[in-house]
């Protein structure tokens, strides 16, 4: 690697450089944390009342300033508070990327409390076991989820208060004590929130978040996210872009530009096309933060579409778009791409999965911005690594190096820290890591030591400090930028009455990445289609999580001498063979 890129680090993080950090003690544990990171959002959506009449939101047709966010989000506002809602509290957000979801969660924000991220792919009953575990006081949900989530009700709210917010629900018919979206709205009195909500009262280490993540044991967990981590992670994000350009620029002036320092993006809007979940990191701390932060317009789509997004950069001319690697891979490859102008975009890439290294190549032949990447979790409120720009042309298979605030660690089997090349489980500990899953102090106990996160994920670190992924040590499928976990799927077709074993693995797929499959043993004198498999579990689980490789098996399944399951053995003899459908 360059020695720019040391010398532009260095600059930008030195005492009183914009992205100084001090080792601050965080829930009794020494933490690196931004110097200049906002004590809590609250703050930030707060100073984006300075933009005004800038456009802030767009939804297909529908188009909305900043002013007209802020007067939504303080009627909002001012309508949970007058039930109830207040610091310390949480507010689940079940719906597809709407405005409504943007709107709610800063109304939440606002007020101190913590917004529950619902996965909008889920089924009642995880919806059901969400609402349950997080007990928060009021749900905003669009039509959709609310049929979804309607015959829970009754039980969810037998022994507490959850006051219903419908959006988008037509005149559909609601619970008691449940309002529609324009009626909570319009009846509300902003003024009443003047001096009965003070931003610097909310501290850093207040929850600001909770998204649920697949869980190993058959059930998801909340990560709960505070505002330091998520503040810090904006900062991560920042950072990476700014030193980029001031390693590419001193390298220009030293006349060694690197590969494509002559590229030029088009005139641009600041701000992003966003395409994935607003319920996850990747488009929630990793977008629509950082979006909001700089004044910049967020583009919303209904549904992933590669020729729609391309249409939708043509008119909307975003800097970025924010989307797993998949979409990067499909909007290049859409026969519309020659036809549509794409020269606003600064940034394609994605996160939520590796980006392989011809994708990298393809990016920076076929746009006139740069490659990019983020490596993170939902546990680290983004970012660990980011890689960009001529930088990831450099290192095409690399996640990228871990961001200033990120202590990074690859722990061997042995329980040691390994050297550069040297293969272990990543640790990390940093500003923006969790303070752990909710209701769940044994997983906390064996993912959290000492503040160092245990990522679950296989790889080394070379001699520029970047980081290489290889394996992963959990059970767990990557589909997409979902994480499915193994024993939650087997847990699903355990509950079907003809199966006497199972288990799941991940299978390569050229779209997303991965897809589940499932070996499968029955019970002797069943019968048992994988259509028929399939219909039952999707009634429990959400439908990316849904097996689309089913091998039935008659013989058992190869186990270890522990009497676990080989998987590996399974995947490869599988794999490549031809599935029940």
């Amino acid at each position: 690697m360059d020695s720019y890129y040391r010398e532009a680090w260095d600059e930008l993080t030195a005492p009183g450089a914009p992205f100084a950090w001090s080792v601050v003690d965080v829930r009794g544990v020494p933490t690196r944390c931004y110097d200049g990171a906002p004590p809590n959002l609250a703050l930030l959506w707060a100073g984006s009342i300075a933009h005004g009449d800038t456009e802030y939101l767009v939804y297909e047709d529908e188009r909305m300033t900043y002013a007209e966010a802020h007067a939504a989000v303080d009627a909002l506002a001012a309508h949970l508070q007058s039930r109830g809602v207040g610091h310390g509290d949480r507010v689940a957000l079940a719906m597809r990327n709407l405005p409504e979801w943007v709107l709610g969660y800063w109304a939440t924000v606002r007020l101190g409390a913590a917004v529950v991220g619902m996965n909008a792919w889920w089924t009642g009953p995880e919806m059901a076991f969400a609402l349950d575990d997080s007990t928060p006081k009021a749900l905003l949900c669009d039509a959709e989820r609310l049929e979804r989530v309607t015959p829970h009700l009754d039980d969810l709210r037998a022994d507490r208060a959850l006051h219903l917010v419908a959006v988008r629900s037509g005149s559909v018919d609601l619970p008691d004590d449940a309002v529609h979206w324009d009626d909570a709205l319009a009846a509300a009195d902003p003024a009443a929130l003047t001096d009965a909500v003070d931003p610097m009262a909310i501290a850093p280490d207040d929850d600001v978040c909770v998204f649920y993540t697949s869980g190993t044991t058959g059930q998801p967990k909340g990560a709960v996210l505070t505002h330091r981590g998520a503040a810090n992670n904006l900062l991560n994000l920042a950072f990476w872009q700014l030193m980029q350009a001031s390693a590419q620029a001193k390298s220009v002036a030293a006349g060694e530009a690197p590969t494509g320092a002559d590229k030029a993006p088009g005139e641009s809007v600041p701000g992003a096309l966003l395409a994935v979940p607003l319920f996850h990191v990747t488009g929630c701390n990793c977008c629509l933060h950082p979006v909001t932060a700089v004044g910049g317009k967020l583009t919303l789509m209904h549904r992933w579409n590669p020729e729609r997004a391309l249409e939708l950069i043509e008119r909307e001319r975003p800097s970025t778009l924010t989307g797993v690697p998949t979409m990067a891979r499909e909007l290049i490859n859409s026969p519309d791409f020659e036809r549509r102008d794409t020269s606003s975009l600064a940034h394609l890439g994605g996160g939520g999965a590796a980006v392989q290294p011809d994708l990298v190549q393809k990016i920076e032949d076929n746009i006139d911005g740069r490659p990019s990447t983020g490596y993170g979790l939902t546990e680290v409120n983004g970012v660990i690594t980011v890689n960009a720009g001529h930088f990831f042309v450099a290192k095409p298979a690399s996640a990228g190096s871990p961001c200033p605030v990120m202590e990074a660690r690859i722990v061997g089997e042995d329980g040691t820290d390994q050297p550069a090349g040297g293969h272990g489980e990543l640790w990390v500990r940093g500003g923006n890591v969790f303070r752990g899953y909710l209701n769940r102090p044994e997983a906390n106990a064996e993912v959290l030591t000492d503040g160092w996160f245990h990522t679950g994920d296989i790889g080394y670190l070379d001699d520029d400090g970047f980081l290489f992924l290889v394996d992963r040590a959990k059970d767990m499928v990557l589909r997409s930028g979902e994480n499915v976990y193994c024993a939650e799927v087997e847990a699903a077709v355990y509950e079907h009455p003809a199966i006497a074993e199972a288990a799941a693995f991940a299978v390569p797929d050229d779209r997303h990445g991965e897809v589940v499959g499932i070996a499968v043993v029955l019970l002797p004198s069943a019968e048992l289609t994988a259509d028929d498999l399939r219909a039952h579990t999707r009634t429990l689980i959400a439908g990316f999580k849904v097996p689309e490789h089913v091998w039935f098996r008659d013989e058992a399944l190869p186990r270890n001498a522990n009497g676990k399951f080989v998987k590996r053995t399974l995947r490869d003899e599988l794999v490549g063979t031809p599935s029940d459908g």
